[in-house]
């Protein structure tokens, strides 16, 4: 089996590291803390980790060229930048 290294890769890995550090240093928006909310946020991050995942072995799946997975994995994150930034 080989492993590929792909961009969702790396974001899961950001989404776990900021799950470990929200677990462990808390939360703070603007300067403000928020310890009774630190482990909900970072419950949040290990959830959005498990679904980005998913997402790469499902595009692991329907993609089994690295250079095309690497195209499509760089799209979806742009498109997910795009929406939310409009939303926000």
């Amino acid at each position: 089996m080989k492993i590929k290294i792909t961009p969702l890769n790396f974001a899961t890995a950001f989404f776990l590291f900021l799950f470990g550090y929200t677990w462990i240093y808390g939360a703070a928006v603007t300067g403000s803390r928020y310890p009774h909310l630190s482990g909900a946020i970072s419950l949040i991050f290990l959830l959005f980790a498990f679904v980005v995942s998913f997402m790469d072995i499902m595009f692991r799946n329907f993609f089994p060229d690295t250079k095309k997975l690497w195209l499509i994995e760089l799209s979806f994150i742009t498109l997910a930048a795009i929406i939310f930034l409009l939303v926000k």
